[in-house]
């Protein structure tokens, strides 16, 4: 037999296994995930916004924000930022390519979630279809922060991390000493920092002894390598401290777990998993994967993957957001464990013409599904209000509704309340928004903020109030449905009632 050409040897490794699987799931997220599939909903995500006005500071004056930017129920407080990093990519994306740039970033950050996840389930498992399947699985958990959030960045840090742990088992010892730049560079992308932090004490904490009971095999770390992961954790906390904002940076994550109650009561990604839910459905296939693999076929579990596992479901089960974490943490054991259980054979084997024609069918989905900036201008158009937030004047007081909030920053427009929870708690300008808007004692409270416009939800209980209550009349509407809101003034304001928009209503 003739050996191939040079251009069918290149084109036989061009077209590998690994290729058809990353144009795959590469794919996969513009036809489910509805941050960037036909829904779009990346462009309603209420943090994006005050994220980009942060970059967009950062960038024009040279200096960090430490303290409050925008609302002026927090103005002069002092502020930390602490995802300041993360948010560069989102800004500079949208600074030069607009729209179209975030839905990229948004795109191509889930996408690299996903692939990092491929390939250490590739390296685990040592199955190329295990680690897709387990990729697969993995994409519809993380469907629970799969917009435009600064915390997908932090995710890739995760990954990291595990990446090296992985490594140091396959006998690539010397490679944590990497986790203290990770850790640098992580603390100034996201809180989750702290996680990763922890995670690396219970890797260094479950190899301290041996263990040998049943299904749990830990072999004890060497005297060496104990004395290089202590070194590495010292380095590691010495290198946290290289950011802007010092030990506030560090604290603001403990602080989100003990002090903010009502931010956590509040949000709706912090609530429980709903099992009956798509995601929730997919952490139950997940579980039920690890426990059917491990029946067929049981393995020796060290205690750092039982522990692991444990904390990764745990946490998905006590909040929603934290499914996203599961994928990272459980997708290279859930490969390891399919391919063991489910696949007799090897994989190796492939054919690269059919590899070839469906990397082709899936670029072709891609550019298919991939919008463009006109087409994400609509969709922005109906999320939000831009013409009644063009009308918000400086001198105004007005109490927004949070969502609109993230694009009043953006604005340059004063608000009331963001999105940032975590700023508006500690002054208690979180609750009173909470009470006013459940009609609890809402006009003293107005006054105590000396509110002289309110922009709600149309049909949000506090709007229906004031349509009613002396003094107060509809300035303008916008919107319709879920985002129809309803710009309201007080008579003392010395609002004429003219505006641009439909739907004025004249005084009282």
């Amino acid at each position: 037999m003739e050996p191939a050409s040079p251009w069918v040897r290149w084109f036989n490794r061009a077209f590998s296994r690994h290729t058809m699987s990353m144009a795959i799931l590469l794919m996969i997220p513009l036809i489910f995930a509805p941050s960037v599939n036909r829904a779009r909903h990346f462009i309603g995500d209420s943090d994006l916004w005050w994220h980009l006005s942060d970059a967009r500071i950062l960038i024009s004056a040279h200096h960090f924000i430490r303290t409050e930017p925008y609302s002026f129920t927090l103005v002069g407080h002092p502020w930390v930022n602490p995802e300041w990093l993360a948010e560069l990519p989102l800004w500079l994306s949208y600074r030069f390519f607009g729209l179209t740039g975030i839905y990229l970033v948004t795109w191509l950050v889930l996408g690299a979630n996903i692939l990092f996840v491929y390939w250490r389930g590739c390296l685990k498992s040592r199955h190329a279809g295990a680690a897709l399947f387990a990729a697969g699985l993995a994409f519809f958990l993380m469907t629970a922060n799969s917009g435009p959030r600064t915390i997908a960045f932090a995710y890739l840090a995760m990954s990291a991390e595990m990446a090296l742990l992985e490594a140091a088992e396959r006998g690539h010892k010397r490679l944590v000493w990497l986790l203290c730049p990770l850790f640098c560079v992580w603390i100034n992308l996201h809180g989750s920092w702290l996680i990763g932090f922890c995670i690396f004490i219970l890797y260094l904490g479950a190899g301290s002894f041996s263990l040998r009971i049943g299904s749990f095999e830990q072999t004890r770390f060497t005297p060496a390598e104990l004395l290089r992961l202590a070194q590495v954790l010292v380095v590691s906390l010495v290198m946290i401290f290289l950011n802007p904002y010092g030990w506030r940076l560090l604290w603001n994550p403990i602080d989100m777990m003990f002090n903010q109650k009502l931010n956590i009561a509040f949000g709706a990604e912090w609530q429980p998993l709903e099992i009956g839910s798509p995601r929730g459905m997919m952490v139950f296939v997940s579980i039920a994967i690890i426990v059917l693999a491990n029946c067929i076929r049981s393995r020796k579990w060290t205690l750092f993957e039982l522990a692991l596992v444990f904390f990764a479901f745990y946490a998905s089960f006590a909040h929603t957001r934290f499914t996203y974490m599961t994928a990272v943490l459980i997708t290279p054991i859930i490969a390891c464990d399919i391919a063991r259980a489910f696949y007799s054979e090897s994989d190796k084997k492939t054919i690269p013409f059919m590899n070839a024609l469906i990397v082709a069918g899936a670029v072709a989905v891609i550019v298919f599904v991939f919008p463009s900036e006109r087409e994400l201008e609509g969709v922005l158009a109906e999320k939000f209000p831009l013409q009644t937030i063009a009308s918000i004047q400086p001198g105004w007081r007005t109490l927004n509704l949070d969502f609109v909030g993230g694009m009043m920053d953006f604005e340059s427009k004063p608000t009331f309340i963001d999105s940032r929870f975590d700023s508006f708690e500690h002054s208690g300008v979180l609750q009173d928004f909470l009470s006013m808007n459940a009609l609890q004692d809402p006009l003293p409270l107005m006054q105590k903020y000396k509110i002289d416009h309110v922009f709600l939800n149309q049909y949000a209980p506090l709007t229906r109030m004031l349509e009613h209550t002396e003094g107060w009349h509809v300035l303008r509407k916008e919107g319709s449905g879920v985002f129809a809101y309803e710009l309201l003034a007080h008579e003392e304001a010395g609002v004429s009632g003219k505006s641009n928009g439909s739907a004025i209503a004249k005084g009282n």
